[in-house]
């Protein structure tokens, strides 16, 4: 793969156990590209992120991701490929119990992070979101955007080079939306790729973005005739429900 691309997706087929899902799609995304993932829930969004980070495997086409053969990873390497990638979930999946530095340092010990790097990592990944101020606060004490930005921080842990965002303003006000929009964006400018799997509308058409469509199994850039019938009218879908 050449060193400009995070992903290079050709003819690839996706499948869930028997049944075909995706036929024959082919993506390239450069280092900080942003696109956005739109299709009504069943549409294959969800398989589509999978093949990605190693979740569903691929039997038909060429696939590479962060320097990753899919077509061919062994079990042992998918840990790696996936500490080159971050996930922002819509429904945060922090854990409860613990405060937002404890949140993170979770998940840089379970990668085993130097001990010595790990204090350094979580202001700077809290500075770089805004939230460096936040770092002794329980979930429970933070509003639904700040919670957000504690899952973009947690996703940029690892420097990825891939940014997997699914759904991430799906439970968030309009103006808290756009708040993490732009955030991602000035991710994306550092040169971390980012895909954005989303429902809502009116962010796409404000904020456009190259937009690539799941439909009739088919994967296909949709910017010239995006129109509210290509998004489901059903709200707080997260992607991980999806096909």
């Amino acid at each position: 793969m050449e060193d400009s691309y995070t992903i290079k997706i050709n003819n690839v087929t996706v499948y869930q156990q028997d049944d075909t899902v995706l036929d024959n799609i082919s993506l390239n995304l450069k280092k900080g590209d942003f696109i956005y993932l739109i299709g009504k829930v069943g549409s294959g969004k969800s398989s589509f992120l999978k093949i990605l980070y190693g979740e569903l495997p691929i039997y038909k086409g060429e696939a590479e991701v962060c320097g990753f053969n899919l077509m061919n990873i062994k079990k042992r390497d998918i840990p790696k490929l996936r500490r080159k990638i971050g996930i922002v979930f819509q429904d945060f999946q922090l854990l409860t119990d613990r405060n937002v530095y404890q949140n993170l340092k979770f998940v840089l010990t379970a990668t085993d992070c130097n001990k010595n790097e790990i204090d350094k990592k979580i202001i700077d990944v809290l500075t770089s979101v805004g939230m460096a101020d936040k770092i002794k606060r329980m979930p429970h004490e933070l509003s639904g955007g700040e919670q957000q930005r504690i899952v973009i921080a947690r996703a940029l842990l690892n420097n990825p080079e891939l940014i997997l965002a699914d759904e991430p303003t799906g439970n968030l006000d309009p103006e808290t939306s756009e708040g993490i929009l732009k955030l991602l964006t000035d991710i994306s400018k550092t040169g971390c790729t980012i895909i954005m799997a989303t429902h809502n509308y009116s962010l796409v058409k404000k904020y456009p973005n190259k937009t690539f469509k799941c439909d009739n199994k088919e994967l296909a850039e949709v910017n010239d005739n995006i129109s509210p019938i290509d998004f489901d009218s059903i709200k707080n879908v997260s992607v991980g429900n999806d096909i």
